[in-house]
């Protein structure tokens, strides 16, 4: 049996207070999430055919990657293309988006 989330009464409080209509949404939803479709996108076309024997081979590409390769106007466009990407879903009615 799952408890009751005792912050839950602040919260629908909160919304009724600021008039913020809650949208509901899959609890994961690739298409929504800039970390799928931008970063770790990016970050598979990166490792894409490399053969990385262990962990720590596979930690030291991605930091490297990570700390190297993307300046923050690559962070920046991803969250620019954020809100055409959740227009997207409204339009769909929450179905997925894909690319």
């Amino acid at each position: 049996m799952t408890m009751p989330d005792p912050t839950l009464p602040v919260t629908q409080a909160l919304l009724e207070k600021f008039g913020w209509d809650v949208i509901s949404h899959s609890p994961y939803s690739p298409d929504l999430a800039p970390s799928d479709y931008h970063l770790f996108l990016n970050l598979k076309k990166h490792l894409g055919g490399k053969w990385l024997d262990t962990d720590e081979e596979v930690k030291t590409e991605v930091t490297q990657h990570l700390n190297k390769e993307l300046a923050a106007s690559f962070y920046e466009a991803g969250i620019q293309k954020l809100p055409v990407r959740l227009e997207k879903s409204i339009q769909v009615n929450g179905d997925y988006v894909g690319k």
